[in-house]
């Protein structure tokens, strides 16, 4: 007698598996069994028993939705007036004073928490976290954030954040904000051995992430170049993110961003870069050729006035493109939902209208984010021996008559819309858009008061 498997969601209006041939099953169904997809099928397939069965009558199926760049820290300081009106140098010097005069393990958690919680409603089931901003006061700032996942069951992607080059050495950041480089892979590598697993199917792993080219030096950039290649784990950072960044790196290294880059060893395929938003035309075949990853941060890119990235061409030359909310002060929501119709909108308008819909917005949403991250098979898809990482997203309501012949354009075009059910690991985290924890009031409540330290 065959056991029976723990999870049947059954009777989809359409699963979109985004596996390996892209298929889209009308009335079909996952099973899930100790975490992972055992079998999915459709309405002819033979069903397998199960211990617990979800009807997704009227819903698109999609696997979880992947947030490949974010600070989650930020959600401190969300739509603080004085800072909604600068691009990037600027909003950043106003609000270091703010960030590095509070934040502590207690307020990072809180954050992480609300931010992790406000990602699963929106669909998303793995998310990254920058987090480069670690005064020497604050404690142990990257585990008080992975705690919060863990507590929440989400599946998290961590990277150690790091900041070197202050105002008195020509940087950005102020000189409390920032640390000694010796200590930063030091510590890189005590977060990799307490936190990081290798293993498939991995609810924790840590990349390593020195913040940006106006924020550390070119040396520390080789070295934890080296550092990854040693541990073998990713690498992250921002990269040609606007016109500042172009500027600041020819008059401090006398190179582009994307030269800088390849210089210290980053043009490789464990690398992705956040917002890429200004790279030539040579420079998009130069890392396409490499397989360096892109985290497509839309919101943010337009909040900042940073500009359009080329998505299109970036992925067209081979790279790697996934999306990521960034973060909770610039770009204010944590939605992939948003970053996924973001992404599809501004494709059309920059591209052309066919050469991006929400079948590329899903896969940039999914598939992308797990080859940026190192995890393609694993995550990003419904296939047999893949996560049982599920999104459900309900059709109905005023925002979707009219939707008859394609609910996957539906989902994209219509709206605005959050996730029905969310599953990670096979464990139920949403249900009917409703983050499931006990918990929630009483943390928004305490991250409240810790927001209150952080804006005078």
């Amino acid at each position: 007698m065959v056991e029976p498997v723990d999870l049947l969601i059954e009777d989809a209006w359409l699963v979109a598996t985004m596996d390996d041939e892209r298929r889209e099953i009308a009335g079909g169904w996952i099973a899930v069994d100790q975490g992972y997809v055992v079998a999915v099928g459709g309405s002819s397939d033979e069903q397998p028993t199960a211990h617990r069965h979800v009807s997704a009558k009227g819903c698109l199926v999609t696997p979880g939705l992947i947030n490949t760049h974010h600070h989650l820290f930020q959600n401190l300081t969300r739509a603080y007036r004085p800072m909604t009106s600068k691009p990037l140098f600027g909003w950043l010097q106003s609000l270091y004073p703010l960030w590095t005069s509070a934040i502590d393990e207690e307020s990072v958690y809180l954050a992480a928490w609300v931010g992790l919680a406000e990602l699963a409603m929106s669909g998303c089931t793995t998310s990254t976290d920058h987090h480069y901003l670690h005064p020497v006061r604050a404690g142990d700032l990257l585990s008080a954030e992975v705690q919060a996942a863990l507590d929440l069951s989400i599946r998290f992607h961590p990277t150690y954040g790091s900041m070197s080059l202050s105002v008195k050495d020509g940087g950005l950041p102020p000189d409390d904000a920032v640390r000694d480089e010796d200590e930063i892979l030091a510590e890189s590598e005590r977060h990799v051995a307490r936190w990081h697993d290798a293993e498939f199917g991995a609810m924790t792993r840590i990349a390593l992430a020195p913040c940006s080219p106006f924020t550390v030096t070119p040396d520390l950039m080789r070295r934890t170049a080296e550092l990854a290649e040693k541990l073998d784990v990713r690498l992250h950072t921002h990269l040609a993110e606007n016109s500042e960044d172009d500027e600041f790196s020819i008059a401090q290294f006398g190179r582009r961003p994307v030269e800088l880059y390849e210089d210290v060893g980053w043009l490789t395929d464990r690398s992705w870069g956040a917002h890429v938003v200004r790279p030539n035309d040579e420079e998009i075949v130069r890392l396409g050729a490499a397989g360096v990853g892109i985290a497509h941060c839309p919101s943010s890119n337009m909040i900042l006035s940073s500009g359009i990235a080329p998505v299109v061409a970036m992925r067209n030359a081979g790279c790697p493109v996934g999306l990521g909310c960034d973060g909770s002060s610039s770009a204010d929501a944590g939605s992939l939902w948003q970053e996924a119709r973001l992404a599809m909108l501004q494709g059309k308008l920059v591209s052309g209208a066919s050469q991006m819909d929400a079948r590329i917005a899903l896969e940039i949403a999914t598939r992308g984010g797990a080859a940026c991250l190192g995890r393609v098979g694993e995550i990003g898809e419904l296939s047999v021996g893949a996560v049982g990482d599920i999104a459900m997203w309900r059709l109905d309501g005023p925002q979707f008559a009219g939707v008859l012949d394609d609910p996957l354009e539906g989902w994209l075009r219509c709206g605005p819309f959050a996730a029905t059910h969310v599953f990670v690991h096979g464990k139920q985290i949403v249900n009917e858009g409703i983050f499931m924890n006990e918990d929630l009031e009483d943390v928004l409540t305490r991250h409240q008061i810790a927001a209150e330290r952080f804006q005078p």
